[in-house]
């Protein structure tokens, strides 16, 4: 059977995508092996406490990615080219500023993301030192983030892969270099992702301009910094940092609210969030596939296209959902065994197993939704749905009798998750539909 134009679309965005989601934990998992092989269990701790401390700061500056996808995917179906120019020139020197912050003020945010996080005393050495390093790579990490977006909106999705994999295989070959080669012991595991992410800007550079290069002619580096007539983008931006704020708040006290239950329910709760984060792997490829695909067609007008974009992404994302569903309900006691040999730890996630399910089927939409509205830039939309769900999350969880132990908290999670969904939803059907049947030059 021949795909549609629009399905050939989806699927060419979205298998790269996919690909590149699964293959960065994978090729991140040897970093803590790396450590894992220096001779104390501290070291790993280090590695993971250093590297959420980088992912914390740069989880809130994901606007430089989300945002520029979506105005450029507009721009890209409008077919105006002064507009991906200023977008891509913009949104890298935001990053470039981002960055530089962070350089300069890394003392004071150490030692808040420290006292945040609150590792032992070795760890927290050892975390720090890893942090002062790859500190120096905020700048490159950045811009690589505004150039995925751009590229993503530009209808490429293959070039976000190969930076992401050539990234994560040089930061893993330069670690082994520096640490068994180069006797630079612990420091070696962050000289190697400092030195990836550095390599890893000048190839996502490289592959603008060589896949582009009509636009890079037109890259003014003073222009860049000039600011006037970027409320949209500022205005995008906003909405999405602050999104990233309520977000990060719910999964912060996630992990807070399992660890206050003991070791068993911490390592349950991780055990069955990574599982979520399996299925988000997947999920995340099809949102991509809505910010570029549904966002050019919204710049181009063709509301027609648009609309059946977004039915085809809920097609493909309802047969992923069932997989993980069919396979969540199937074998949960396979799956479990596969991430821990603890019997412990399976036997009590046995007792939690139907979250696992329920959580796919509820999530679904609150992903394609992302997706279409970074297209679409109704940031404001995912921010007042991520708003309400974050605080139904919070009123729920602490209403609920404490009887229900553990279960409160997945209650909460999944209230916040289907809240996100329909209110999105609502809003398409309120805002979009109606707007649609106003104008289409489709």
């Amino acid at each position: 059977m021949r795909l549609s134009k629009i399905n050939r679309e989806i699927i060419a965005i979205s298998l790269p995508a996919i690909i590149a989601n699964i293959a960065e934990p994978l090729l991140g998992l040897l970093d803590t092996g790396i450590a894992g092989h220096l001779g104390a269990p501290q070291y790993i701790g280090a590695v993971a406490v250093g590297a959420m401390m980088m992912n914390v700061l740069y989880w809130n500056l994901g606007f430089l990615r989300m945002g520029t996808s979506g105005l450029t995917a507009q721009a890209y179906g409008s077919g105006v080219h002064s507009a991906q120019v200023d977008t891509l020139q913009r949104s890298c020197a935001i990053a470039l500023i981002a960055g530089a912050v962070i350089v300069l003020l890394q003392a004071p945010i150490k030692w808040l993301l420290l006292w945040i996080m609150a590792p032992g005393d070795e760890v927290a050495a050892l975390a720090g030192t890893y942090f002062g390093i790859v500190v120096w790579g905020a700048p490159a990490v950045l811009v690589t983030m505004s150039i995925k977006g751009w590229l993503l909106g530009m209808q490429d999705s293959r070039s976000p892969m190969l930076i992401s994999i050539g990234v994560n295989v040089l930061n893993v070959v330069v670690s082994l270099v520096a640490v068994y080669v180069l006797d630079m012991g612990f420091k070696g595991i962050a000289v190697g992702t400092l030195t990836a992410v550095w390599v890893g800007v000048a190839y996502a550079c490289w592959r603008v301009r060589h896949r582009f290069a009509t636009i890079v002619r037109e890259l003014h580096l003073a222009s860049a910094f000039n600011f006037k007539g970027s409320g949209r983008f500022f205005k995008v931006s906003s909405d999405i940092f602050v999104r990233c704020v309520f977000m990060l708040a719910v999964n912060l006290f996630f992990i807070r609210a399992g660890a206050m239950g003991g070791d068993i329910v911490l390592a349950v709760n991780t055990l069955m969030q990574q599982l979520f984060h399996l299925y988000s792997y997947f999920m995340d490829g099809i949102a991509f596939a809505g910010e570029a695909v549904a966002g050019k067609y919204y710049g181009a007008r063709n509301y027609r296209l648009m609309h059946r974009c977004v039915r085809w992404l809920f097609v493909w994302s309802t047969s992923l959902t069932m997989v993980f569903v069919i396979a969540y309900s199937v074998f949960p006691h396979s799956i479990f065994s596969l991430f821990t040999n603890e019997g412990e730890v399976v036997a009590e996630a046995m007792r939690y197993h139907w979250w696992c399910s329920v959580v796919p089927l509820v999530s679904m939409a609150a992903f394609v939704w992302d997706g279409v509205f970074i297209g679409v830039t109704a940031t404001r939309g995912m921010l007042a749905a991520v708003a309400t769900a974050c605080a139904l999350f919070f009123a729920l969880y602490f209403s609920l009798p404490a009887s229900l132990g553990n279960h409160a908290l997945w209650i909460a999670f999944v209230a916040f998750l289907t809240t996100r969904s329909l209110v999105q939803t609502i809003i398409w059907q309120k805002h979009f539909v109606r707007e649609s049947r106003m104008g289409d030059r489709g």
